[in-house]
């Protein structure tokens, strides 16, 4: 009896070996699978935010305070599509939004620049982390901040770059490339954004067709 039980505990150990080989070693073991089904969703969840059903692309793309948007893009003459695209980029629409350099809020402005935004329109309020997270107050800075920077530089590519980089770095691009609109941005994360946000507009003007009428 002692034989057949420590040979039925060798039988059982070796199997229990074979599997954990196999379940390294064969190709659809799921410590190797796990990587590849996790791709192939997050690639599946790309897909749907971008050809898939109209609602399940408005939940990557979602729009809120279209009232305000509407009444700085007229204000400012910008396209209420391109203002949020830009706030899409920026923050998802998440008007608490703080990145580490500190700048907050929808359209993610810094305190020093939205300051300065502020004095030309007239606001004596002081502009602060927290008061760049009331929404409106936001797009309005954000949008008049857009619209100057349109105004300088004529070109819409050429005030997302500034936009995003700053007018310091585009001016210097602008100097090294030897013209009146930026050719490309020096950095490739500007690139990226400004792709981004030309692409969200064309999508937004989509998925919204309406959103901005009659307001």
């Amino acid at each position: 009896m002692a034989t057949c039980s420590t040979s039925v505990l060798r039988s059982r150990s070796s199997s229990r070996r074979r599997w954990r080989r196999v379940s390294r070693e064969h190709p659809l073991s799921l410590h190797r699978a796990l990587p590849v089904i996790i791709i192939v969703a997050l690639g599946l969840v790309l897909l749907l935010a971008f050809r898939g059903p109209i609602w399940w692309q408005r939940t990557y793309h979602p729009l809120r305070y279209e009232s305000a948007i509407a009444a700085s893009a007229e204000k400012n003459g910008l396209d209420p599509y391109l203002i949020a695209a830009v706030i899409n980029a920026e923050s998802g629409f998440d008007r608490t939004q703080v990145s580490d350099a500190g700048a907050t809020g929808l359209m993610q402005l810094m305190p020093a620049t939205a300051t300065e935004v502020a004095a030309a329109e007239g606001i004596s309020q002081r502009i602060d982390t927290e008061a760049l997270k009331d929404a409106e107050l936001n797009i309005q800075l954000g949008s008049r901040h857009l619209g100057d920077l349109l105004g300088r530089y004529t070109d819409t590519e050429t005030a997302l770059a500034a936009y995003n980089a700053g007018s310091g770095n585009v001016d210097r691009w602008m100097s090294e490339q030897g013209g009146t609109t930026l050719t490309a941005a020096g950095f490739s994360e500007t690139r990226a954004y400004v792709e981004r946000v030309l692409s969200e507009r064309a999508r937004y003007a989509k998925l919204y067709p309406d959103a901005f009428a009659g307001k």
